[in-house]
């Protein structure tokens, strides 16, 4: 049915995905899920969409990108900004979501483009701190920023809202740390599960593509690539520009799940970057499937802990746990890769596989 095994492997990662909107589609319409694994379904796509859109830079092209939440917040932002200025011009609220989500993916791929230019000529460690700098510079940013319009057009400050001397009747739009208020809660499971399957379409194409193979090659031997007269800086900007275009893109999706968007350090932060990196890291560098795969295991291993605590919270024990759960998670998420990646517990894994085939 399919010509090679890569073919058939992608063909796996799009079923898995369309197998699992075609369970908890019909499911969620019909009440069958509960309430906390319903409102779960929206971010398990944004999360997939950014560990796939992250792999794309650290798979694939092989560099360390620390501020990948920074292109999120870019996406969400100019979105979010986008539907509720045009609220009372396109009344179709579908409508300025796909506006606005073709608008926060350009932005952040501009941004992402501006910022590879200097960023991609360093390596290693230096281009991880600078890429973190990045990400905190827009958080702060959005928290500065104050924009309302009124009928004599757009106003901004970076001061505060009074600055802005709008009319009696303007509004503001953006309001500092207070961020956006009042969006429409557009994101869905069917709109997060579309535009999850066009991520991974694209980052898929691109890899098995010309294109994608020459970053493969800067990743694995640059100075190699280069002698064969491969544009080093052309196709790790084309990859860092794809991936932070992606980020946005998952970023208009996170923005319209919430009513009220803001630029903290728990959504838009380092933690946040670090979140979506350990993703990547625990579904497989370089495995688009693993990072689609993986948010969804770690989130629902956490909500199912988390409501376990909340149930048995009186017990002391339980109650430390609780209070620190997320050291415990962390400890959890590195014994499970040392499980996973480490070259000794492979190999002991593969020495009991082939036991058990043996004694059969």
């Amino acid at each position: 049915m399919f010509k090679n095994k890569t073919a058939r492997q992608n063909a796996i990662t799009y079923g898995i995905i369309l197998a699992a909107m075609a369970v908890m589609l019909p499911m969620q319409m019909g009440g069958h899920l509960s309430s906390s694994l319903s409102g779960l379904l929206v971010p398990f796509c944004y999360y997939a969409i950014l560990a796939v859109s992250l792999n794309l830079t650290v798979g694939i092209l092989g560099e360390l990108s620390l501020g990948h939440a920074g292109f999120m917040c870019v996406g969400a932002f100019t979105s979010a900004f986008f539907t509720k200025f045009t609220a009372d011009i396109i009344a179709n609220s579908y409508v300025r979501f796909f506006l606005g989500l073709l608008i926060g993916i350009a932005f952040s791929a501009l941004i992402g483009f501006l910022i590879g230019i200097p960023v991609l000529r360093l390596k290693g460690d230096y281009l991880a701190i600078v890429t973190l700098a990045f990400g905190e510079i827009i958080k702060n940013l959005v928290n500065v920023l104050y924009i309302g319009k009124d009928s004599r057009g757009v106003h901004f400050s970076m001061k505060d809202s009074i600055s802005l001397h709008l009319e009696p009747e303007g509004t503001v739009i953006v309001a500092g740390p207070q961020g956006i208020t009042g969006i429409d809660r557009t994101s869905s499971f069917l709109i997060g599960g579309i535009l999850l399957l066009a991520a991974v379409f694209i980052v898929l194409r691109l890899i098995q593509s010309r294109d994608g193979r020459a970053i493969m090659s800067i990743r694995d031997n640059r100075i190699a690539a280069e002698s064969i007269g491969i544009n080093v800086t052309k196709y790790k900007l084309l990859a860092f520009t794809v991936s932070a275009a992606l980020a946005g893109m998952g970023g208009v999706l996170y923005a319209h799940n919430l009513a009220t968007l803001t630029a903290t350090s728990k959504n838009f932060g380092f933690n946040m970057s670090v979140m979506i990196l350990v993703y990547v890291v625990l579904g497989g560098i370089g495995n688009i499937r693993g990072s689609v795969i993986a948010p969804v295991v770690l989130n629902l291993l956490l909500d199912y802990v988390l409501r376990k605590l909340q149930m048995l919270g009186s017990n002391p024990v339980l109650q430390f746990m609780s209070d620190n759960r997320m050291l415990i998670y962390a400890i959890v998420l590195i014994v499970i890769m040392i499980m996973t990646w480490s070259p000794k517990m492979i190999a002991r894994r593969e020495a009991l596989f082939n036991r058990g085939r043996k004694e059969e």
